[in-house]
């Protein structure tokens, strides 16, 4: 194969001011060659990757070309399909339906698609699908991906009538989690039906629109053609074109075309719903919709991470919310992401909240998203330290109840402190006294100026700077009106 060129661009700024970027940015170099070298080994005619943090699109990089017989260089403007990625702005679309009291999630899903009502289901006992069934992949259906992927385009008719005639079942609704392409397009068809025009329009009017992803939609001959990244697949030594697949009744399920300064968008967008505060709610869809796709996740389960993906063997807790899988890693805490696999196109996209910054990228090759150079970037990143959860704020009760605890401390006795009524019956007060003055005679002085670390508004822990070494300490809020105390621990802190 012919050397790769590697294309570099400026960052496109999005929302927000810089935040520590400079220090980002020393590691950049690194996260591009992870890439490239995944690029050129995978290998694949062209990929962008992009990093988002604190609403800004901080970097992005293009490696090869958007077709092989121009020759065009990718870059952050390329145009790939992302398949399955497109799962989620159905997603959000039927939850922008709900909010609006159109759609309810437990409702049988035969009230917003009648063809179903007919369905013969696997057991007489079996309950009937719900929206949310399909939307975390419970409905019963089988896997699809192979057949469902060379369903995009399917006529909106000759969907209709695979709707009434009615599907297989591997099982009964609700037992167990089972990936349905057929179950997303179903979705598409609600969103249809409900909003009272094609979900292709409602998605790009009500929020692709409002988010200025102008370069972003569903029929790719729409698309310029100098814009487009042509997908291929690699066969017997030579690249070869995939044909070019229409829009379609299957589109929700993975149709969607989209640039990387596009994309960077729509990950700002999702991002900036954490944390939940009281700023005033701009986005086309409110911030705790968009979180609650990582809400009420089902049928966890557990499994070591991808060797593939680098970093020491780490066992991840795993499930599924609705378009997105919620991963709990023992370095990046929590992820959300998604894959993306299609005819000439494979993506990626990881999106860590509570550290503010998502990863994603897109490649022109079957099947092939990237997706163990992206982990491999992030776990880069963390090993780094850049990396940081954002501070939970104090809030004026934990506040107020730090202060009682080092008042307690200082006075060496629990009496007149603002306690639960569980407080001294878990613990009296003699006994409280006595194990606090033995502490003192072990640590010492402890000023206890140290800020209290929290871990919600209710909750935080503290370390103390002692004469003869280090406290460690809990405090928590009963659920009461007024700031009072239900449980409190002082330690000495050992190695």
């Amino acid at each position: 194969m012919k050397a790769w060129k590697r294309i570099g661009f400026a960052a496109s700024l999005l929302m927000a001011a810089p935040l520590r970027a400079e220090t980002i940015e020393t590691v950049l170099p690194r996260l591009d060659r992870i890439m490239a070298d995944y690029a050129q080994t995978a290998p694949m005619p062209g990929l962008v990757y992009g990093i988002v943090k604190d609403g800004r699109l901080i970097h992005v990089q293009g490696y090869g070309v958007q077709d092989m017989e121009a020759k065009r260089p990718v870059t952050a403007d390329s145009r790939f399909r992302i398949a399955s990625m497109s799962k989620a702005f159905t997603a959000l679309a039927i939850l922008k339906l709900r909010d609006a009291g159109k759609i309810r999630l437990d409702d049988p899903a035969e009230q917003y698609v009648p063809e179903l009502k007919t369905w013969h289901y696997p057991t007489a006992d079996s309950p009937k699908i719900t929206v949310r069934d399909l939307l975390t992949h419970t409905a019963g259906f089988v896997e699809d991906n192979p057949w469902g992927d060379r369903q995009q385009v399917l006529p909106e008719a000759d969907f209709t009538k695979m709707l009434k005639a009615g599907v297989p079942f591997a099982r009964a609704p609700g037992l167990a989690y089972e990936y349905s392409n057929f179950g997303y397009a179903t979705l598409g068809r609600i969103v249809s039906n409900v909003s009272h025009m094609p979900y292709q329009r409602y998605i790009a009017e009500k929020i692709m629109a409002p988010l200025g992803m102008a370069s972003t939609g569903y029929d790719i001959f729409k698309s310029p053609p100098e814009a487009r990244a042509i997908g291929y697949r690699w066969q017997d030594g030579a690249w070869l074109r995939e044909p070019d697949m229409k829009d379609g009744a299957f589109g929700a399920m993975g149709g969607i075309e989209t640039t990387a300064n596009d994309y960077a968008k729509w990950v700002a967008f999702l991002l900036s719903a954490w944390p939940a505060r009281d700023d005033p709610d701009t986005g086309p869809v409110k911030r705790a919709t968009v979180r609650e796709v990582v809400e009420g996740v089902n049928m966890a389960s557990g499994a070591m991470r991808n060797s593939s993906y680098g970093g020491a063997p780490c066992r991840q807790a795993s499930a599924y919310g609705m378009a997105w899988r919620v991963i709990d890693d023992c370095d990046l805490g929590r992820v959300v992401t998604h894959t993306g696999g299609y005819p000439g196109y494979g993506s990626v996209v990881l999106l860590l909240p509570d550290k503010g910054i998502g990863l994603f990228a897109f490649g022109s090759r079957t099947y092939n998203g990237a997706s163990p150079a992206a982990w491999r970037a992030l776990l880069a990143l963390q090993a780094t330290g850049v990396l940081e959860d954002r501070a939970v704020p104090v809030s004026p009760g934990l506040a107020e109840a730090y202060d009682a605890a080092r008042a307690i401390w200082a006075k060496g006795d629990v009496e007149g402190a603002p306690l639960a009524m569980n407080f001294l019956m878990d613990r009296d007060a003699g006994r409280w006294k006595s194990d606090l003055a033995n502490l003192k005679t072990q640590l010492g002085n402890c000023p206890g100026t140290e800020a209290i670390a929290p871990i919600s508004a209710m909750e935080g822990f503290f370390s103390w700077s002692c004469e003869k070494g280090r406290l460690k300490g809990r405090v928590q809020r009963a659920p009461t009106e007024g700031v009072t105390i239900q449980a409190l621990s002082y330690a000495v802190a050992t190695p």
